[in-house]
């Protein structure tokens, strides 16, 4: 690996947003992942080698960190912020065509529940691992999720939900896609959730983790 992709997956690793952020302590002053993205594409790097040989193994060590219990949800939020920061660089490669995306992931929190911090988490992780993602937000209906399949046709499905109350309009939800598009991926996940609920529900994958739906994610385009 080229030495700016090396600090460049080293910045996303541990949160290094940019020349301005204090954070972490012991990088202070030095570029961070938005100057080093830039001056990659700069020098030459294609889109391509930046998220596969920087983002994506950068993304990978932060998400086996968390799911060890090395780091926690703040180092992951900010390694999060910082990939967005290189991301916002190559997205323009994305929207061209130029660079292709793995494939398309919607995700969101079902109806009845607002929390976003699990699904937030996810949805980065899978954007760090070279995937576009439609996040539809809380309180998701089962209508909002079918119309983003029939927009983006070729989707995998991810549904959150942080309420053993609204764990029921997850199983609903996978019902309604089910009876429309019987082939969607739908992967589920949430605190309360379990391999035994997702399997009960019909959903073909559950993971306790962001890293383990990344995962599941590469097998897929393998």
């Amino acid at each position: 690996m080229s030495d700016i992709l090396e600090k460049l997956a080293k910045s996303v690793e541990f949160g290094k947003i940019n020349k301005a952020s204090p954070y972490p302590p012991n990088m202070k002053d030095q570029d961070g992942a938005d100057e080093l993205a830039k001056r990659a594409l700069e020098e030459g790097v294609s889109p391509d080698e930046i998220l596969e040989n920087a983002l994506v193994p950068a993304m990978a060590k932060v998400g086996d960190k968390f799911t060890r219990k090395e780091i926690y949800v703040p180092q992951m939020l900010m390694a999060a912020k910082a990939m967005n920061s290189a991301l916002a660089h190559l997205k323009p490669f994305f929207q061209s065509g130029e660079t292709k995306r793995k494939g398309k992931f919607i995700i969101g929190t079902v109806s009845g529940d607002l929390h976003d911090i699990g699904k937030n988490l996810v949805a980065m992780m899978i954007e760090g691992g070279g995937w576009e993602v439609i996040d539809l937000g809380v309180d998701v209906s089962a209508e909002k999720f079918l119309k983003a399949l029939e927009e983006h046709p070729d989707a995998v499905v991810g549904l959150s939900a942080l309420l053993t109350t609204t764990m029921e309009n997850m199983k609903n939800i996978v019902t309604v896609i089910r009876g429309k598009q019987s082939g969607a991926k739908i992967l589920v996940g949430g605190a309360p959730v379990t391999m035994d609920y997702c399997k009960k529900i019909g959903a073909d994958f559950y993971s306790p983790d962001p890293q383990g739906a990344v995962n599941y994610l590469k097998q897929l385009t393998s």
